[in-house]
């Protein structure tokens, strides 16, 4: 069994218009998001294995608070590039790239790529808004071939439902 979390930044800032995109830190409410949403998963999911974030200041910042309140090593978050302003094809060449060894990985990155990725995975997925949090469990043994692959089960959560 192989399960991926998407996991979309939390809600960012947009009061330093002169900052790159990828150095727009998180707004205080993307924080209060973040944590919320890490106090669920904690309550619902089993920890990842891997937790993979893009290297914007925000996706990363959101990945840390998540990776606290699961009580996942900040040090093993891995940080890859491809994660960042990602096509759904980008995404599955680092899906599919995955080490058979990991069993439940963790995204976290940015719109659109991951809506539609989600999409992909369960066409009742139409949106992910920021800090949304989706789960796909396969019935697989690799992670090579997922982007074929349909989802034994699917689980979407984010800061304004009341839960999962």
């Amino acid at each position: 069994m192989k399960t991926l979390y998407l996991l979309r930044h939390a809600k960012s800032s947009w009061d330093e218009t002169s900052l790159p995109d990828r150095d727009r830190p998180l707004e205080a409410r993307g924080e209060r998001d973040a944590v919320k949403m890490s106090k669920r998963w904690s309550q619902q999911h089993r920890k990842p294995d891997l937790i993979v974030s893009s290297p914007a200041v925000r996706a990363l910042a959101t990945a840390k608070v998540v990776a606290e309140g699961i009580e996942y090593k900040l040090k093993n978050i891995a940080v890859n590039d491809r994660l960042y302003a990602a096509t759904v094809d980008a995404l599955m060449t680092v899906i599919e790239a995955l080490d058979d060894k990991l069993e439940r990985v963790m995204l976290v990155g940015h719109n659109p790529g991951f809506t539609e990725l989600a999409h992909h995975f369960d066409s009742g997925i139409t949106h992910m808004p920021t800090c949304a949090l989706a789960e796909f469990r396969f019935d697989a043994k690799s992670w090579s071939g997922i982007g074929q692959a349909r989802p034994a089960r699917t689980i979407f959560d984010s800061p304004k439902q009341s839960s999962s």
